[in-house]
């Protein structure tokens, strides 16, 4: 086994516990909803949303026609949209692997990649695409493992959702420990409280990533400099 494929799973050792439990809620909730490993395993390999599969078993329960979920579960996952803008130029030299690096870039994965540190000896763009890929199938398994599970215990699912909440705080708190310049940290949390008062928790999401994007673009050459120095 390469250098590049060990370094790239011990990254993802702190995603499997997470994506393994909520995973499995994903599972047990299809499970519940009368949907067979079959729907969880090509829900997971092919949508691959997070919070938004959890919603898309409800609205596959209702009925809800497939355009609604598929524009339910963009709008949902509309973060995504903005983890993607700092890989452009290096997901387009990697060839075949750039449509499925987009796919595949979820929260936790942007967070490992935006501070993973390559050590000599491993390839970044092969160690970038492995471990999109290993978080990609931690989460298939936990999703199937979760349908297994739910035929033969029943589960309570109260509260699996906050798995991912700490997860995700975990993560932040290693990249803030790494960075030298807390600018866009400091911006990104003032705006997220400002748009949850004025929007409430189902609609900041979005203004306050746009708000966020747009004064990090005006305040781009500060921050460089910032960081220029903060390194010296």
């Amino acid at each position: 086994m390469s250098k590049t494929v060990v370094f790239a799973f011990k990254k993802t050792i702190p995603i499997i516990f997470g994506y393994l439990f909520l995973g499995s809620g994903f599972g047990i909730m299809l499970q519940e909803a009368g949907y067979n490993a079959l729907w969880a395993l090509f829900g997971s390999l092919f949508i691959y949303a997070g919070s938004g599969q959890y919603f898309m078993v409800t609205l596959l329960v209702t009925g809800a026609p497939l355009l609604t979920v598929a524009v339910m579960t963009l709008l949902i996952n509309s973060r995504h949209i903005f983890y993607g803008l700092g890989f452009i130029d290096r997901y387009r030299r990697m060839g075949w692997k750039y449509p499925y690096m987009v796919m595949s870039l979820t929260d936790e994965t942007y967070v490992l990649l935006s501070t993973c540190k390559y050590p000599e000896g491993v390839d970044s763009d092969k160690a970038a695409f492995y471990i999109s890929l290993f978080n990609h199938c931690w989460w298939i398994s936990g999703s199937v493992l979760g349908v297994l599970i739910g035929t033969l215990i029943p589960f309570d699912l109260t509260g699996i959702d906050f798995c991912m909440t700490a997860l995700f705080v975990i993560l932040l708190l290693n990249h803030i420990k790494q960075v030298k310049a807390f600018t866009p940290i400091i911006i990104g949390l003032i705006s997220a409280v400002l748009f949850l008062l004025i929007m409430g928790p189902d609609n900041f999401i979005l203004p306050s990533l746009c708000f966020t994007v747009l004064l990090l673009a005006l305040l781009k050459g500060r921050i460089e400099t910032v960081k220029e120095v903060s390194a010296s």
